[in-house]
Parts: structure tokens; C-alpha cells; sequence
């Protein structure tokens, strides 16, 4: 069996495969980029019986249900701020929702005492051969590895090393999303507040792990990402300029912001997610912006990938080439949904967003939505590993 396994990546899914593989007796390192274990982030969610389940064989379902958000209702308002349409919680969220930060730390928490940790660190360089793979460290010293596993988001720099640049792999679907967080700016009523112009989407929420913040989204509809940060902030003054609502006063904020996320909503597909002894996972591996399902698509992945490695001993091809072949057609339903979410939350026209607002106000628009944002969640037969 191998024995030493390095993961690259500490948010959801390298922690979720850490607590397997560290409780079976493997060797395992996990290393994160980050000092710490990131904070603030979004919710996360998980939908469906499969998501459930194994988090359930993890032990950590309880915990997630003490810490879970609840759910926002979502309201769409006009530039004047009135209601236009108010949708339930479960039209953004699951069966569970969790902000992306505790659910890192619970999973952190669980896996840390046979698990190794490094912070503010990452892998530079690889070398595979026969035995193992010599890996390369920005600070620490170079080690060896039987396995290393890429499970360091969409952008995931093992994949860059291992499989090649993200251009290779990850496809912007037309759009752009950016997040920060401001000072409460009004009584949110624990809801999401959406405006729609033409191409544009901006909402404010609130911060699940500090009251006195509110979060900020927008997702716009532009084609190639602006070359840095500064450049991505003139341009989302410009795409949201003369906006009325609260718009003005969240832009006059987002110089001053310290947590800044901007990206392209993208869709990551890898035609084989290994290469020899390298494989990836989550992100990495099949990554897709605003589907719902990529963290509960990520701890599942972490449970089959654990278990094929545990119960193949030696032959980690054999591992790696049944967990592919049990999680893509899974990830692949989860994935489908990327682009419909998208063109639906930001119509590019007035009479497209008319519609929209027109067909999710009807009750059999609501139930179509509502059953749209579930069915990726289909039920995968989970394997009764003897190691589990």
C-alpha cells in the first residue's frame, strides 16, 4: 500500500481526503499555499443523498447541520429597490449550506491529528519515476512521495505542473464574477438582495461569520478577464456604473476592499484526471462556477479516491482508474448545470430579464427552477469499502 501521500490544497476536498487516508495509517501531507486556513469565503452546500451519505460516514454530518446556515430567501429588486420577485432559499441552496471557512476548519479539526499540515507553502516542481515523486517545495525541503494528489481548485497549480497550463483544461463560459464584503449598509433581514441590468448582476447578503459585514456579488458578462487586479476593479466601476439602488455607495467601497475575489466563470474538464503517480481531485479535476454542487462533488470524490487507493495496495493505477470511472459521469451531471445558471441569473436584455421574472413568478416556474437546481444531485451508488 502506498504509503506516503502528499495533497496539495487545504480548503474542502484535501482535508476530505487527508481524514481517510490519515486514519487508514497512510502518511499523509497536506500543503496550503495559504498561513492558514482561509477565512471569509461564501457558503457552500450540499445537495442529495449522496452528499449526505458521506458525510454521514465521516462523522462530520451533525456538525455540519449545528453550523449551517439555514438558507437565505433571495429577493430581485428594481434600481428603485422595490420587490420584484422573491424566491425561497432552496432556490440558492441545498439541503445543508455551510460557510465554505467552518466547513474547512471542522474538516481540519477531524483530520489533524494523523495528518500533517504545512502552511504557506506549495509544490514547485514534480519528478515522477518508477518508485515515487520527488517534489519540489517554494520553502520546505524537497521530499518524496509514493502519490501526490491536486486537489488545489480550478486554477490548481499541480495540474499546471503535472498535466499542463490552465488554457489546456479550463473554458470561460462569457462571464466574469467578483466578490468583497463592506460594512452593513442596511437591515438585509437575514435575505439576498439581487439587481438585474442587461448583463449584469449585483447582490448583497449577509456575511455568514461576522454580522457587522455584508457581502457583495456581481457577475457580469465579458468574455476575457482584465490583466490584474487593478485593471478588474476600473472595470467593474465601469460595468456597473450608473446603477441605482445601493450600487454606488458598495463600488465607493471596493477600493478600500482587502478581500477582493475576482475570476472567470469557467468549467474545468481534464480528459484523465491522473497522470502515473499524480492524480487530481474537486476543482482540479472538475470544477464548474455556480452549479451547487462542486464541494459535495468534491467530498465525495474524496471518499472514493481514498478508498480505491487503501484497497488497490500497490497498483495506484488501478485506484486511480476506477475512481475516474465511478465519480466523472457524476461530476459531469454536476457540471451541465454551469452555463443554464448563469444565463439565467443574468439575462442580457430588458425583456429577457422581464421574462425571467415573469416565468419564476408562475408557480409551475418556480416548481421547473426549484426541481433544475436539484436534479444534478443524483443519486450515486456509493461502494461499502471494507475499509471504511
Amino acid at each position: 500500500m502506498p504509503k506516503r501521500v502528499l495533497i496539495s490544497g487545504a480548503s474542502v476536498a484535501g482535508p476530505a481526503l487527508a481524514y481517510w487516508l490519515g486514519r487508514a495509517g497512510c502518511e499523509t501531507t497536506v500543503v496550503e499555499a495559504a498561513a492558514a486556513l482561509r477565512r471569509g469565503g461564501y457558503a457552500v452546500d450540499f445537495r442529495g443523498p449522496t452528499h449526505l451519505e458521506v458525510l454521514r460516514r465521516m462523522g462530520v454530518l451533525e456538525a455540519i447541520r449545528d453550523n449551517q446556515t439555514g438558507g437565505r430567501t433571495t429577493r430581485f429588486v428594481r434600481q428603485s429597490g422595490e420587490t420584484i420577485l422573491t424566491m425561497p432559499p432552496e432556490f440558492t441552496g441545498g439541503d445543508l449550506e455551510i460557510p465554505r471557512s467552518t466547513l474547512s476548519r471542522l474538516l481540519h479539526e477531524r483530520s489533524r491529528n494523523n495528518v500533517e499540515y504545512i502552511f504557506g507553502d506549495k509544490i514547485t516542481a514534480m519528478t515522477q519515476d518508477a518508485d515515487g515523486v520527488d517534489v519540489t517545495f517554494l520553502h520546505a525541503a524537497s521530499r518524496r512521495f509514493d502519490l501526490v494528489i491536486g486537489a488545489d481548485g480550478m486554477h490548481s497549480g499541480v495540474r499546471g505542473i503535472a498535466f499542463g497550463p490552465d488554457d489546456d483544461y479550463v473554458t470561460g463560459l462569457g462571464y466574469q464574477i467578483a466578490g468583497w464584503d463592506v460594512p452593513t449598509v442596511e437591515d438585509l433581514r437575514g435575505e439576498t438582495l439581487v439587481l438585474n441590468a442587461p448583463g449584469t448582476l449585483i447582490s448583497v447578503f449577509p456575511h455568514a461569520g461576522n454580522p457587522s459585514r455584508t457581502n457583495v456579488l456581481c457577475l457580469y458578462a465579458e468574455q476575457t478577464a482584465p490583466p490584474n487586479l487593478d485593471a478588474r476593479v476600473r472595470q467593474l466601476g465601469q460595468r456597473f456604473a450608473g446603477h441605482g439602488w445601493m450600487v454606488p455607495s458598495l463600488l465607493a467601497d471596493l477600493p478600500l476592499a482587502t478581500d477582493l475575489y475576482c475570476d472567470t466563470i469557467a468549467r474545468v474538464d481534464v480528459p484523465t484526471w491522473w497522470n502515473k503517480r499524480v492524480a487530481l481531485l474537486g476543482d482540479a479535476a472538475c470544477g464548474a462556477t455556480l452549479t451547487g454542487m462542486g464541494t459535495g462533488t468534491a467530498v465525495v470524490g474524496a471518499y472514493i479516491l481514498a478508498h480505491e487507493i487503501l484497497n488497490a495496495g500497490s497498483d495506484y493505477e488501478s485506484a486511480f482508474l476506477r475512481y475516474e470511472q465511478l465519480l466523472r459521469p457524476y461530476a459531469q451531471r454536476g457540471q451541465a448545470g454551469a452555463r443554464s445558471a448563469v444565463k439565467m441569473l443574468v439575462p442580457m436584455s430588458r425583456t429577457a430579464i422581464w421574462l425571467r421574472n415573469q416565468f419564476l413568478s408562475t408557480a409551475m416556474g418556480r416548481r421547473l427552477a426549484l426541481s433544475e437546481n436539484s436534479k444534478e444531485a443524483e443519486k450515486l451508488q456509493l461502494t461499502d469499502y471494507q475499509t471504511t
